[in-house]
């Protein structure tokens, strides 16, 4: 796919000339007097993907010197010096003489780096558009918190008397508590204390460093197909135990682990070091991987995993899905979900849709009433920061452990400047599909190259990447073309396409590619394929059979008033964006294309219920639970 580098530098001209217009209307934290011009200009063109906002500027900022000379002022953390694999931590600030609401405590890991300035680091700091005078932040906190969200502080309601004079109190200080939720990510914590705000920190106190009970917990398990006879199941784990694990399973059944891992060496750069390649950086500790054979499809059992010496996961139920060619099938599927704290904090990157969807997911798994799930690109929004993963994996595991859970790659996953992707974007960070590759080991034909198909029961799923080359003559393209024209439709009658980014969109954001559109539309038709699902754009969207922008037919009422696409006298894909589970929402165009028959923009998730004489699908509000749209597909 060719690179169309004049229209990025013309796409950057414009963003310059944007800025001198909306600059205006940007909050006094983000304004011209606080960064350097081209910072400013990267906010604005890297803002849909990077959800620019003062804590994220933090390690563009000066450090500056804190003149407090406060002999009493402290912070600790309540309870042990070792931290379980989840706890909410209780962290004191004590002996404040003034408080401010520009106080503010950091999660900082691993502990003891450093959180003041870093004079030699400057010429990592470019690649992000920053060219701020030195000094700047040099290491990135996991998380942060105003201490005013203690309502008590500003007021000094929690009040210590100091020094007394005389029998009276000459010196009274001030306190917060707050609270921060912890998950094990293997490397020892502290909490610093800062002034100053995120736009003019300096530092005034640290606490004591905190370990893990155990940081080689094997945790965060997530399940995914191998195949389509639903016999095989590959279970993936994080842990800091670079041993081979196991996974137990089924009535006295066990495999032994593969072991992997990367490291910064690893990371995605060109010139310049990327996050993902210095303030970024995370210790992803140890990937285990194993595959449970000798399994029934559709059938329950139970796993845990881990070892004797680094310990064991809990027993979890876990069920395998329908064989393809089979009768039925319940699955669900969405798109850029990532995630959100679940404290006070602020961190690198939040999606605030992701817990409430995460929850309802739960839900909708935890009734027995589904066999897979399919997640369609930008996975956790890690983007070079790379605690962001555990965090995630923490917050779909309950579900993701239980079934079978598939992912394609998107572009906060994969693309990077000069790195092969299709998009000269940094959204990625520098991971380059590489922190992807090895948390989701899908059945793809070889690294980084992450399209590939599976069956489960009456449904054929194409899952493609739209970060990598599409074009007539590449690789993907053959694979695709391939792949379609090889579905046995008496088998499998139901084509389902998958992709992360969208041909067909009204929404108000970054839109579809026509070029895409224009490669890979042809093929869908050829293969009569029955529905396309894609992410990227933040909303919900459904489409009548739709062509080279045209209704080739519309969905009729059946006598429940559903609407039903009879695919028994096919014309065209229908098409639904399903990239409402967790980043902020997308609005749609005011005066939509006549394709366009169903928009929603509320957090949520899609669900599938495939026999082989239909498909029944509906879009769920992750907030209220109900089902907001449902259509049919019959042949």
């Amino acid at each position: 796919m060719e690179l169309h580098i004049p229209t990025q530098v013309a796409i950057l001209s414009i963003t310059i000339i944007l800025f001198a217009s909306i600059s205006s209307s940007l909050s006094s934290p983000l304004s011209p007097s606080n960064l350097h011009p081209l910072v400013v200009d990267s906010m604005l063109e890297h803002l849909n993907y990077t959800a620019i906002s003062e804590f994220r500027l933090l390690n563009r900022r000066r450090i500056l010197e804190c003149p407090d000379p406060n002999p009493f002022l402290q912070i600790n953390v309540s309870g042990n010096a070792t931290i379980g694999n989840e706890e909410y931590l209780t962290v004191n600030v004590t002996g404040v003489l003034v408080p401010s609401d520009s106080d503010w405590v950091a999660m900082i890991s691993p502990s003891g780096a450093k959180v003041s300035d870093c004079p030699l680091n400057k010429a990592l700091y470019v690649q992000t558009g920053d060219l701020k005078d030195l000094p700047l932040l040099c290491h990135y906190p996991v998380k942060a918190q105003y201490v005013s969200k203690d309502p008590d502080y500003l007021s000094c309601k929690k009040k210590e008397c100091k020094e007394y004079k005389d029998g009276e109190c000459a010196v009274a200080t001030c306190g917060a508590t707050l609270t921060f939720h912890v998950v094990n990510i293997r490397t020892d914590i502290e909490f610093v204390l800062f002034t100053g705000g995120f736009v003019t920190p300096c530092m005034l106190n640290r606490s004591n460093s905190l370990t893990f009970a155990n940081p080689n917990q094997p945790l965060y398990g997530h399940l995914s197909s191998i195949d389509s006879t639903g016999t095989s199941m590959r279970i993936t784990w994080v842990s800091g135990d670079k041993e081979p694990q196991e996974v137990q399973y089924g009535d006295g059944k066990s495999q032994t682990s593969e072991v992997s891992t990367f490291s910064q060496d690893d990371m995605c750069s060109k010139v310049l070091p990327s996050p993902a390649k210095d303030f970024g950086w995370h210790d992803p500790g140890y990937i285990h991987s194993a595959v449970m054979t000798g399994l029934q499809p559709s059938t329950s059992y139970s796993h845990k995993y881990g070892s004797d010496s680094a310990g064991w996961s809990e027993q979890v139920q876990f069920r395998t899905p329908p064989a393809g060619g089979s009768n039925e099938l319940k699955f669900l599927a969405f798109g850029d979900m990532g995630k959100a704290p679940l404290d006070d904090s602020v961190e690198h990157y939040i999606q605030p849709g992701s817990v409430s969807v995460a929850k309802a997911v739960l839900d909708d798994v935890g009734s027995g009433n589904v066999d897979a799930i399919f997640h369609i690109g930008d996975i956790s929004y890690a983007t070079g920061f790379l605690v962001e993963w555990d965090f995630f994996l923490h917050l779909i595991s309950p579900f993701a452990s239980r079934v079978s859970y598939m992912t394609a790659i998107g572009n906060h996953e994969r693309d990077y400047v000069d790195s092969g992707s299709v998009y000269i974007t940094p959204d990625s960070g520098g991971e380059c599909g590489i922190a992807y590759e090895t948390y989701f080991p899908m059945p793809t034909p070889a690294k980084d190259k992450p399209w590939y198909s599976i069956e489960q029961a009456s449904v054929h799923f194409t899952v493609i990447s739209t970060e990598h080359d599409w074009s007539e003559n590449s690789e993907q393209y053959q694979w695709m073309k391939g792949d379609m024209a090889s579905v046995n439709r008496s088998k499998t009658p139901w084509l389902v396409f998958m992709g992360h980014r969208p041909l067909y969109t009204s929404g108000t954001g970054l839109g579809a590619d026509q070029r895409f559109l224009d490669a890979v539309e042809p093929l869908l038709l050829d293969n009569k394929v029955d529905i396309v699902l894609v992410g990227h754009v933040h909303n919900y969207e459904r489409t009548c059979s739709v062509y080279q922008n045209q209704c080739k037919a519309m969905p009729k009422k059946d006598q429940n008033g559903v609407d039903t696409y009879d695919h028994s006298n096919y014309s065209a894909p229908m098409q639904v964006v399903i990239g409402m589970a967790g980043f902020t929402l997308d609005k749609f165009e005011d005066k939509p294309s006549d394709w366009s028959l169903i928009r929603i923009s509320e957090f949520g998730y899609f669900r599938g219920h495939a026999t082989p004489e239909e498909l029944r699908l509906e879009y769920v509000n992750a907030d209220t639970r109900k089902v907001q749209d449902t259509f049919r597909i019959t042949r």
